[in-house]
């Protein structure tokens, strides 16, 4: 067997042809398969993959590897292809992941797989399903490649990959036709493997934390457990109006009342709000319950929790974001809003100056109407002022503990400043990632929450809770003194792969729909 060399593909100036023509030809080339009866076989079992090959063989030299005669078969998309009269090349991407990327480089002649196949070989195109089988050599410039004695046209792609050297440039069309950019982005693909791998690990680390994992409702009768619009729809059978599930709160608080006194759910969740970097409607959290436990419990577990997945996932806690340092490795800081306020601004003393704080608020660009900020109490108000002024300065991991009790219905107030909560939320790269608190567990409390709730629904506040009896129902049964947090999967999957977009770790992000 003469030992080619690996080409590249044709530089060479070619007329432009319409994607549109480039079909037509397609759709008659898969015409002659389907009239040959060789149309999308079914029966073919790749044998090996890539990356398994050249880890297996890549450190061996030509002149080893030659006597070994080692037989294989692989499957994949046509990639590359160079056609050389008497001899062909073609690379066959896999799913595999390392050094080659997935891919193996394929040389095809008429000694191996005749002139007739080889033939059929030149009029296949790049995008192609093939598959192919043959031994293992190297090439003169010492890349691992198949010498083909068989080769099928599995499934023929009746559009043409885009351009081979830019893969796909808007970056919309990477959002909207995912397949297409995992084709074709290898970035794109250890993206999401990495992500799949970080939520199994997630998930292993609250069961061995002796979590429960449970499923609860995606439609609920009331939605509940945040401060966010619902998506509704209407349920046929029941002839009723639901809600997609804003948050799984208010039903894992009933399996604390239950008996189970750890449980996690790894869920989807649906919010009828804007869509930004950092929001899709459709998202998803883990939310977690431990019963006996309280806030300060939760902030040394969700800490703990965010390093065992960056050193999974990432293998450091030396993160990098954006070109900005991340640190999970020092003691994430703990901050009031007000300690947060002062360290961060030089509000000062006026930090607990309502009319100051009002003022300040309108000016960085708060538009809620000045006779509802009038209504605000001083911790609310200094909420405001750190959403405008702090939140984007808070890059390494920072909890932002005590919020208001009136923005806060579902946590327990502090027994010492009861006009603020046993609540956190967890900030990296100026924005959350998490919210937990102790749970309130005072049936009668959290009964007269909700009616402020309504109040403020009625009032306008289309994002206020509903009254949820059934809720307060679970609560009159006693429910022991819990913690709860939620986290935001995306957001620490953008965290974990720098990637600037959650659309960028979403497969299918929310889109406007096509003309």
């Amino acid at each position: 067997m003469s030992t080619p060399n690996a080409l590249p593909l044709d530089a060479t100036a070619a007329p432009v042809i319409d994607d549109n023509q480039l079909m037509v030809e397609r759709r008659e080339k898969l015409k002659a398969l389907r009239a040959a009866g060789i149309a999308f076989p079914n029966d073919i079992q790749p044998g090996h993959r890539a990356e398994a090959l050249f880890a297996q063989y890549d450190g061996k030299s030509k002149e080893e590897l030659e006597p070994m005669a080692v037989k294989v078969n692989v499957a994949g998309r046509m990639m590359l292809k160079r056609v050389m009269g008497k001899a062909s090349f073609a690379t066959i991407q896999d799913a595999s992941f390392g050094p080659s990327h997935g891919r193996i480089q394929v040389y095809i002649n008429n000694e191996g797989v005749g002139e007739d196949l080889h033939n059929a070989f030149k009029h296949w195109d790049l995008g192609d399903i093939v598959s192919a089988e043959g031994t293992l050599f190297k090439t003169k410039t010492g890349e691992l490649s198949i010498h083909a004695t068989g080769l099928r046209l599995i499934t023929k792609s009746l559009r043409p990959l885009p351009d081979k050297f830019h893969g796909v440039a808007d970056q919309e069309v990477k959002y909207r036709q995912r397949y297409v950019d995992l084709i074709t982005d290898e970035a794109a693909r250890k993206r999401f493997v990495a992500r799949s791998k970080a939520v199994s690990s997630l998930r292993e680390f609250m069961v061995s934390n002796e979590f429960l994992e449970v499923e609860t409702p995606m439609l609920h009768p009331i939605p509940g457990g945040a401060n966010a619009k619902p998506f509704k729809t209407h349920h046929n059978a029941l002839d009723q109006e639901m809600f997609l599930r804003i948050a799984p709160e208010l039903y894992l608080k009933r399996l604390i009342v239950g008996g189970f006194e750890r449980v996690f759910e790894i869920n989807r969740s649906y919010r009828n709000e804007g869509i930004s970097v950092r929001h899709n409607p459709e998202f998803t959290m883990m939310e977690f319950y431990a019963a006996w436990w309280n806030y300060n419990d939760l902030m040394a577990y969700t800490e703990a929790l965010i390093r065992d997945v960056a050193h999974k996932a990432c293998g450091t806690l030396q993160l990098s974001y954006g070109g900005k340092p991340v640190d999970l490795s020092q003691p994430f800081e703990r901050l009031t809003i007000r300690e947060a306020i002062l360290k961060h601004t030089d509000a000062g003393a006026n930090v607990d100056d309502a009319a100051w704080l009002t003022n300040a608020v309108k000016k960085l660009g708060c538009t809620e109407q000045k006779d509802r900020l009038s209504t605000r109490s001083l911790a609310s108000l200094q909420v405001l002022y750190f959403e405008e002024s702090v939140e984007e300065k808070l890059w390494q991991p920072t909890f932002i503990m005590e919020h208001p009790t009136e923005i806060s219905p579902l946590a327990r107030a502090n027994d010492a400043r009861p006009e603020v909560t046993e609540r956190f939320e967890l900030y990296i790269t100026g924005r959350e990632f998490g919210n937990g608190f102790s749970e309130l567990n005072d049936a009668q409390e959290q009964a007269a929450r909700f009616h402020s709730q309504v109040s403020a629904k009625d009032s306008g506040d289309d994002e206020a809770m509903f009254y949820d009896a059934d809720f307060v129902r679970a609560l009159e049964y006693g429910m022991p003194p819990t913690g709860g947090c939620g986290i935001g999967i995306d957001r620490l999957m953008m965290l974990l792969t720098d990637s600037p977009s959650i659309r960028d770790v979403i497969l299918f992000p929310a889109l406007r729909r096509e003309n």
